[in-house]
């Protein structure tokens, strides 16, 4: 198993619930600007490759399980340079934005309940 990116959770923004129930969930390293960082899922980057991960690799929040289904061009260039981007769980296999990763449909709530500080974001093939 290829292990793409390795990341702990340190922290979750006050207003970053409302996205997430809506099926968006936006990564910033430790250390955003205020600003953006209530609205983010902080998190702290253990491993990363530098190769991308592919539409049918497997991304594990905590417990939970889906599948990246479009991974848009800039998007893992910006997670690697500045930890940050938005992943929509759409199912979409073409992202709207460059810096957008497309994930297959999950239950909001059970989402909601993985998203907490200390569980790990894996993205795996």
């Amino acid at each position: 198993m290829s292990v793409y990116l390795r990341t702990t959770i340190t922290d979750i923004g006050p207003e970053a619930g409302d996205l997430i129930a809506g099926g968006v969930l936006i990564l910033f390293a430790e250390g955003a600007p205020p600003e953006l960082a209530e609205v983010s899922v902080l998190h702290r980057t253990e491993s990363m490759e530098h190769a991308p991960p592919r539409p049918g690799d497997r991304i594990a929040i905590g417990g939970l399980e889906a599948v990246l289904t479009g991974i848009g061009p800039s998007a893992w260039a910006k997670l690697h340079e500045l930890g940050h981007v938005v992943m929509n769980f759409n199912g979409a296999d073409k992202p709207e934005r460059p810096g957008e990763m497309c994930v297959a449909p999950v239950d909001a709530a059970l989402l909601t309940e993985a998203l907490r500080p200390g569980a790990q974001i894996v993205i795996a093939a």
